[in-house]
């Protein structure tokens, strides 16, 4: 009963999260006896300056929020709102927007007749328009001192200059996936959890490059969808890196399937047939194995054969490893 608020009293939140352009996020602390609610219009700290930005959560949705991306309530320097937006203010947000394309299209003439080995992705500007913040792609270091002064003396604004990376890159230009939706990285994914192509490997997926990559070139983010649910499943399958020892020869193991619980083998001197057995059966003969027993073969075992369809034939190492983060 301690944690019931008396009649009455309200429990303030003092923190809101805040949208920019591109689904870009932060939080701000709310001054004075400001009230805010999703979608509402606001002015908030910047330096130089202040930006304008709409509210995207409030209440205690917010400090979950910040709990999950390690961000301390009391920490002193969480920038403030400063109010909510009055017309003059989304007068020169709108205005600054609409700046931003002709600027982009200037600054990529710029770098080309400067020849700088970089790619220019997007340009925001901040709401007061004093500021703007150039996203770049580059293999390598790029020297941009000069297109900075070239930059700040043509367009009369603050210049900051930002690398993102393919994933990134991806995000901010949009497109529809091998799936038929839109990317999930430009549309609620907005923090990227690391990949590997082991990720592909626990999910019995096809090693070819072509399958596993997004259009920015690196694995697919959606691979990380189920990951957690193969885990908790294959931690009930016995090991698949021990072979199964019979009379016949020993088998195996080459993949599963954790939906119907099979896993196939093939004996060592017959790698073209494939044999399904069910999990408890693989058990079975492992038990039998440690006991240092041998059945006649694992045909009495299986259920279904196959022949065994490599398709992973055609991928190198070095062509998957250019995908992973």
């Amino acid at each position: 009963f301690r944690d019931i608020m008396p009649p009455g009293r309200i429990n303030r939140y003092d923190c809101v999260e805040v949208r920019f352009k591109n689904n870009h996020k932060d939080f701000y602390r709310i001054c004075g006896n400001l009230s805010l609610s999703p979608g509402d219009i606001v002015a908030v700290e910047a330096v130089p300056g202040h930006d304008v930005g709409i509210v995207s959560l409030s209440g205690p949705s917010v400090f979950r929020q910040m709990k999950r991306k390690n961000v301390d309530p009391k920490n002193l320097e969480i920038r403030k709102i400063y109010r909510k937006a009055k017309p003059t203010d989304i007068e020169k947000w709108y205005a600054s927007i609409e700046r931003e394309l002709p600027t982009m299209k200037r600054t990529k003439a710029i770098i080309e007749q400067l020849k700088l080995e970089m790619k220019l992705n997007d340009v925001e500007f901040q709401g007061d328009g004093t500021k703007a913040i150039f996203y770049y792609t580059a293999e390598d270091r790029v020297d941009f001192r000069t297109l900075i002064k070239m930059l700040a003396d043509e367009f009369k604004i603050r210049i900051e200059m930002r690398q993102i990376g393919a994933r990134q890159e991806s995000a901010k230009l949009g497109g529809i996936g091998s799936c038929g939706r839109e990317l999930c990285c430009s549309t609620y994914i907005h923090h990227f959890q690391s990949l590997s192509t082991n990720t592909a490997r626990v999910q019995q997926l096809s090693l070819k490059p072509q399958k596993l990559a997004g259009q920015c070139g690196k694995l697919k983010g959606c691979l990380n969808y189920e990951l957690p649910i193969y885990n908790d499943i294959l931690k009930s399958f016995p090991d698949a890196s021990m072979p199964l020892k019979t009379k016949k020869g020993r088998a195996f193991h080459h993949k599963s399937d954790i939906f119907k619980e099979l896993m196939w083998y093939n004996y060592e001197n017959d790698a073209g047939n494939l044999m399904a057995i069910p999990v408890e059966n693989v058990k079975k003969v492992m038990r039998l194995n440690k006991k240092g027993k041998f059945p006649e073969n694992l045909e009495d075992f299986a259920i279904s054969k196959e022949n065994k369809i490599d398709d992973d034939s055609v991928s190198s190492k070095e062509d998957l490893s250019k995908l992973a983060d």
